[in-house]
C-alpha cells in the first residue's frame, strides 16, 4: 500500500485518553499506551514538567526521565506547523519530538492498521486507518 504524504500539522487523537504503559529506552525511545497504540521516538525529544525542561536523545544512554510519564493519561496530541510531534498529558506535562532534516523522526502505531510516520523535513506519511482520520 502507498503510503499518503501530508501536510505536517495534524492532530493524532488516537492517542487522546490513552493512559502510558511502559517506556522502553535504547537507540530509539518507545511509549506503550493503552488500546495498543505506540510511539516510537528516534530523535531528540523534550519534556516539559514540573521540574522545567529535560532534552532526551535515544542512543547508549538516554535519560530515563521519561519513566516519570507513566501512568499518565494524554490529553491532546498532534504535530506541529514543522512536523514535531506534540503530546500533552494530564499532568500539564508536554513531550515534544524534534523533527530530523535527514531521517525518520517519530511515528504513531495505533489499532487497525493506524501509522503516522514524520519523514526527513517534517513531512508526514499515512498508512491504514490514520488515511481516513486525517
Amino acid at each position: 500500500m502507498v503510503p499518503a504524504i501530508a501536510g505536517r500539522s495534524r492532530p493524532l487523537g488516537v492517542l487522546v485518553g490513552r493512559r502510558l504503559e511502559y517506556v522502553q529506552l535504547g537507540f530509539s525511545i518507545a511509549l506503550g499506551f493503552t488500546g495498543g497504540c505506540r510511539v516510537l521516538i528516534e530523535t531528540v525529544t523534550h519534556l516539559d514538567g514540573p521540574g522545567g525542561r529535560t532534552d532526551v536523545e535515544p542512543g547508549d544512554n538516554p535519560d530515563d526521565i521519561m519513566a516519570t510519564l507513566l501512568g499518565e493519561t494524554v490529553r491532546s496530541a498532534g504535530s506541529g506547523a514543522d512536523g514535531e510531534l506534540c503530546i500533552d498529558f494530564g499532568s500539564g506535562a508536554r513531550l515534544v519530538v524534534d523533527v530530523d532534516p535527514e531521517a525518520e523522526s517519530w511515528a504513531v502505531v495505533g489499532p487497525d492498521g493506524y501509522l503516522v510516520v514524520c519523514l526527513a523535513h517534517g513531512e508526514l506519511a499515512s498508512w491504514g486507518e490514520a488515511l481516513r482520520s486525517s
